[in-house]
């Protein structure tokens, strides 16, 4: 699987990502400055990792949406290549309008750091084909801004479409629905607020997340 990790300043979360990526795919994904105009060719996945992009200034993932490598993402989201966003990632999605709603300060007002349950809502699409429906798995989070928000229209077409990923399984942040990530209309991209990638091998104590990235192998054809 050839991938590649955008990368902004204050992004602290890109090498979990590309370590996480090396891992299971074994093949080291290209690293990305987020000033660059174009992607690498060929790409089947862009991965946009968590932390703290431009110090999360003005909202978070705000300034990040407006640097030149996101129109190269966009229109490779709009060709049908794979993007993850996790974290900040997930809200740069928003912000870049990839993915609808919004991620909004805690309910609580407070950072959020410590392993959650969430259940696997959809096991259709490609980052969740690794998982059966209704499957719940730990994994961490670690945000301060994680409280998804959308209209009561926008989370019945969710609900509605299947494009509600993971939810989870017990109160952690406000969220609307408990909704812990979201697919865009195709399918091809998926934004989520728990990382994955630090739940990939046993040395990690958690390996919940790693058949989201097994999953994403298979959809290109390369056996996990």
């Amino acid at each position: 699987m050839k991938s590649a990790v955008i990368v902004f300043p204050g992004s602290n979360c890109d090498r979990d990502l590309a370590e996480a990526l090396l891992l299971v795919s074994g093949r080291a994904p290209q690293m990305v400055w987020h000033r660059e105009t174009e992607l690498p060719a060929g790409l089947d996945l862009i991965a946009i990792p968590g932390g703290f992009s431009y110090g999360d200034y003005l909202r978070s993932g705000a300034m990040a949406a407006q640097s030149p490598v996101m129109r190269a993402v966009a229109a490779a989201a709009a060709r049908g290549s794979f993007v993850l966003g996790i974290c900040n990632g997930f809200q740069v999605l928003t912000e870049t309008h990839l993915l609808p709603g919004a991620l909004m300060r805690n309910s609580g007002i407070r950072f959020v750091g410590r392993d959650v349950t969430i259940r696997v809502e959809n096991s259709q699409s490609a980052f969740t084909s690794g998982y059966e429906a209704g499957e719940e798995i730990v994994v961490p989070v670690a945000h301060h801004d994680g409280n998804f928000q959308a209209d009561a229209e926008t989370l019945d077409r969710l609900e509605g479409e299947g494009r509600v990923a993971f939810r989870y399984a017990g109160e952690v942040n406000g969220s609307a629905r408990g909704i812990a990530g979201i697919l865009n209309e195709a399918g091809n991209v998926l934004g989520m607020m728990p990382h994955p990638e630090r739940a990939v091998e046993a040395a990690h104590g958690l390996t919940g997340g790693r058949p989201l990235f097994e999953g994403l192998l298979e959809a290109v054809g390369q056996p996990a």
